[in-house]
């Protein structure tokens, strides 16, 4: 990785140097092996904090990680951390994204390869449908009257983990206006 630095007055000593190589070596690795990579390191100083900020492109996208300390390889090694994991973070995105990209295909042939054209098990006997839905929002544990507020005039249901059984549980609306709680 060429890493070109910007404002630092002096040169760094040589193990601190390489220490840096290191890491930025680990850092080249994970934004993949293929060509090379640029990082533009720029260190302010302002009284006794260094600020150091690098930034690296990754597929037309700037990654960028700032740290500050008091000691410059500090700084330095708390912005390679955060970009390493904003790397990752990318990394994971772009191949979940281009994995997926032909998923659909996949599924119409074996649609097409089914005589029935459904998968067995998506439609009961009597023809009726089950959505499975997968998106419960489990952020924080809350009690029952944070649950009826949270529900709005849109929402039917809402599934929650309840803090005082720590389980989780349903509250559905029903057809009246009145709330029916499953609890499991």
């Amino acid at each position: 990785m060429k890493v070109t630095y910007t404002g630092i007055r002096h040169e760094l000593p040589p193990k601190i140097q390489q220490k840096l190589d290191v890491k930025f070596a680990k850092l080249s690795k994970l934004l993949d092996g293929r060509g090379e990579r640029e990082a533009h390191v720029i260190v302010s100083q302002e009284r006794h904090l260094y600020r150091a900020e690098i930034t690296v492109r990754f597929y037309d996208h700037p990654l960028v990680g700032i740290g500050s300390d008091a000691d410059l390889f500090n700084a330095l090694s708390s912005a390679v951390t955060k970009l390493e994991g904003q790397a990752v973070k990318a990394r994971a995105k772009w191949r979940v994204k281009h994995r997926h990209k032909d998923a659909p295909n996949k599924t119409a042939a074996a649609a097409g390869a089914n005589p029935g054209g459904a998968n067995p098990g998506s439609q009961n006997p009597t023809g009726k449908r089950v959505f499975r839905v997968n998106s419960l929002d489990l952020r924080k544990p809350m009690t029952l009257d944070e649950a009826l507020l949270e529900m709005d005039h849109t929402r039917d249901y809402l599934a929650y983990h309840d803090a005082e059984r720590e389980g989780l549980s349903v509250l559905v609306r029903r057809r009246d206006g009145h709330f029916d709680l499953i609890e499991s």
